[in-house]
């Protein structure tokens, strides 16, 4: 078994599906069964356990469980978060993500890929690198999904953000 930059990390996932969090908690500790992976499936309980816990990452669906207010709690403690949804995959609330600072934006869809987008997590010192790597391995996707011309009804925002991204890469 490899080495995994996420071995030994204390990771929280939120979502209002059990089955969901069962297939998280089936990758992440397969791949990396020095991590600790715990869970919740309500705002209320995600909540307390923020307050209560150092996680090193938090995992939050958007719809269901309030996965923006959580972003918000998580982000005021410092807590790196990956954003996972199924609906509310849109470009909207990828931006808003961004906006909030999420360090990731994943599509339920890629579950089986979860554990290399997560390492990218802490392999990136920064938001910005961070996201740079992410659109990077999923812009392909969000293009098919959406459509080629998707970042047009923001077209000044993702302007600033790939101005952003060409700095730091280069």
């Amino acid at each position: 078994m490899r080495e995994s930059i996420l071995d030994g990390k204390r990771i929280l996932a939120v979502d209002d599906e059990p089955d969901i969090l069962t297939l998280l908690e089936e990758e992440i500790v397969d791949a990396c069964p020095r991590c600790q992976f715990e869970k919740a499936v309500t705002f209320e309980t995600a909540v307390k356990m923020l307050n209560s816990g150092n996680y090193d990452l938090v995992i939050l669906d958007i719809m269901g469980v309030r996965g923006f207010d959580l972003l918000a709690i998580a982000e005021g403690r410092k807590i790196p978060v990956a954003m996972l949804t199924a609906h509310a995959l849109n470009p909207e609330a990828l931006k808003r993500s961004i906006q909030m600072r999420a360090r990731a934006y994943l599509p339920k869809e890629k579950l089986g890929e979860i554990v290399p987008f997560l390492e990218d997590i802490f392999r990136e010192s920064d938001h910005a690198s961070g996201w740079g790597v992410l659109m990077k391995k999923l812009e392909g996707y969000f293009d098919a999904r959406w459509g080629e011309n998707w970042k047009e009804s923001e077209a000044q925002f993702w302007k600033e953000f790939e101005e952003k991204m060409v700095h730091i890469r280069g």
